[in-house]
């Protein structure tokens, strides 16, 4: 491979850099197109997990916010469209890191909700079931973790990809 075939794949990524820079500085903080669309990610994932009982309806929000990213992930590196699958991942991070905030905000519950003071907080909910309230500030750094994760996979998804290619041309080989 030439020096030219060995960069090309890190374009994209050196484009995304600044935004996966920008996501991890602001931390989550609402973005206002994309922050809209995973709303209502959000609440149909309420909806769909509604038959499962009043827990799983209650994070069945934040699941869809996981789920539909991954699915996006998964089908993008299945299909080894690599861009496509960085800026899931970019999403997918995004996602985390506003699932950080809320979930970080059940305790002292600061954050405005989607129906005012009618509706119940989720992380709330389902820290007081699990017995994890106190801890609020923790459950919201593991999620910001988890975005950081994703961005870093992002980041350095041409020489993962490069080595799933690889993989795939020596099992087709056999």
């Amino acid at each position: 491979m030439s020096i030219k075939e060995n960069i090309k794949p890190w374009i994209p990524t050196l484009l995304f850099l600044p935004i996966v820079l920008w996501l991890i500085y602001n931390g989550g903080k609402f973005i206002i197109i994309i922050d809209h669309f995973n709303l209502l990610i959000h609440e149909g994932g309420h909806g769909i997990f509604r038959i499962f009982g009043d827990f799983i309806y209650t994070l069945g929000g934040t699941l869809m916010q996981i789920i539909i990213p991954s699915l996006f992930i998964f089908y993008f590196v299945k299909n080894e469209k690599r861009i496509g699958a960085q800026l899931s991942l970019i999403w997918l991070g995004q996602n985390l890191f506003n699932i950080s905030l809320y979930a970080g905000d059940a305790f002292e519950r600061k954050l405005p909700l989607l129906g005012g003071k009618k509706v119940y907080h989720d992380w709330t909910h389902l820290l007081n079931q699990t017995g994890l309230i106190l801890h609020a500030k923790e459950v919201g750094y593991f999620f910001y973790v988890l975005g950081i994760i994703a961005l870093v996979f992002c980041l350095t998804l041409p020489l993962l990809m490069k080595d799933y290619e690889k993989a795939k041309i020596s099992l087709d080989i056999k």
